[in-house]
């Protein structure tokens, strides 16, 4: 055992950031990630086909909603942490248990499947590479908690360019997604190990006697009991919000085929890239909305939130103004001529991503507040909207229908955060 001494610790204490330091880093973050990400659909369908897209958003639709209910949306928790109720430990034990069980489902997900071998492993590759990344989220809890997302930044610097560029090889020599979607998997797992540890190990150190056992998950059953039952109306949650993006995909993968359903993954995944900076804003702004409300200083917290809300209406106009003037010729230039005849589903999904961006918002501002299960029957509304709309619009309405379902979803879902937000959050005395 190393002992350490209170000099010693106070020299390896890693100090947070500013909220301002935390915005710059995660915004360089998650902008060159969300490129990357961006730049496999674009090299699957530029050296691929409109199927090879799909196959590669339906491996995502599957493996999301499974992974993210297993995560327990734990990161949240930890970093809303803020009388540190519970150690890292727990949170790595039970992120640990949860994972393994997620891998397990997906699993007897493709066991029970109808679909093609190719597509099968394309599935269970990503549901790997999720894993991996669901490991790695639990130290981004621990990073965020203590308000250092310049780590994280890094991580996702490092490790977006590295699939991309992993991916476009095996891509370009082999031209196959099974091989591409393995060597995915791969980088995430070395991420994993080589990085993403070091950097909890960093933070643990500073409070630590026993530095062997900085990294040791604990397996308390009662501790891990109450952490789970606290998590679990977020891990619904966030199992729901996944599926509301899921459920349109497998309508549209069921209905029009997957060339379908990779021509509206392309196109939507421009709609994620636009929410870069709302996801930015609101990682760094969580500890600090939490902050507030742990003080009961309710009014600093809607004057944060409202000044994220007006940021995320600016971002969402601005998105649809390019779309409506250049529509056609990004997506030509991006994809290729097929993708660019798409130019008013484009504007469509671009007004749907501005609603997206109000929702997150909120979404951050109520996971602050801790009371996770309230987002548990809004998001049970939310998906069974999802579901009718999907069924209702896309067979006789093609990809428009998918668009305008998800339009309809999200107008359902702000209206039930702003009630929740106003009759459970800011009424607190």
């Amino acid at each position: 055992m190393t002992q350490i001494t209170s000099e010693h610790l106070e020299g390896m204490r890693v100090k947070p950031l500013s909220l301002r330091a935390n915005f710059s880093w995660t915004f360089a973050g998650n902008l060159i990630y969300a490129a990357s990400q961006w730049g496999i659909l674009v090299v699957l369908a530029k050296l691929g086909s409109p199927e090879m897209v799909g196959q590669f958003a339906l491996g995502l639709a599957i493996g999301a909603p499974v992974i993210m209910f297993a995560n327990l949306q734990l990161r949240a928790v930890q970093a809303t942490d803020a009388q540190r109720e519970y150690a890292f430990a727990d949170y790595f034990g039970l992120r640990l248990m949860t994972t393994l069980l997620a891998l397990a489902v997906i699993v007897g997900i493709i066991l029970v499947s109808r679909y093609t071998p190719e597509t099968a492993l394309v599935i269970f590759f990503i549901g790997l590479a999720k894993a991996f990344e669901s490991i790695s989220d639990i130290f981004f809890g621990l990073l965020q908690q203590h308000e250092r997302m310049d780590r994280i930044a890094k991580s996702l610097i490092i490790e977006g360019p590295a699939t991309l560029l992993v991916m476009g090889v095996v891509i370009a020599v082999t031209g196959s997604l099974v091989l591409a979607t393995a060597a995915m998997a791969l980088v995430w797992g070395l991420q994993l190990a080589l990085y993403d540890v070091r950097s909890g190990w960093l933070i643990l150190r500073a409070g630590a006697v026993d530095v062997g056992a900085l990294l040791r998950p604990r397996f308390a059953w009662a501790t891990l009991r109450r952490l789970a039952w606290l998590a679990l109306p977020l891990g619904f949650v966030m199992m729901l919000i996944s599926l509301n993006t899921s459920i349109p995909r497998y309508v549209i993968e069921a209905n029009l085929g997957e060339a379908q359903l990779g021509i509206f993954a392309a196109l939507a995944y421009l709609m994620v890239a636009s929410a870069v900076v709302v996801n930015t804003l609101g990682q760094s702004a969580t500890p600090r909305l939490a902050a507030y409300l742990a003080a009961s200083d309710r009014k600093s917290f809607a004057s944060l939130l409202a000044k994220l809300l007006m940021f995320g209406a600016f971002a969402g106009v601005a998105g649809c103004l390019i779309a409506w003037i250049a529509g056609r010729e990004i997506l030509t230039l991006i994809y290729n001529d097929t993708y660019g005849t798409y130019e008013d589903l484009f504007l469509l999904i671009m007004i749907v991503a501005t609603l997206t961006h109000l929702s997150s918002f909120l979404n951050y501002g109520i996971t602050a507040s801790r009371k996770f299960s309230l987002q548990v029957p809004l998001q049970v509304v939310i998906s069974i909207v999802t579901g009718l709309t999907s069924l209702l619009f896309i067979p006789t309405m093609g990809l428009f229908g998918a668009a305008i379902a998800l339009l309809v979803v999200f107008i359902v879902q702000l209206i039930g955060q702003l009630y929740v937000l106003f009759r459970f959050v800011l009424a607190e005395k």
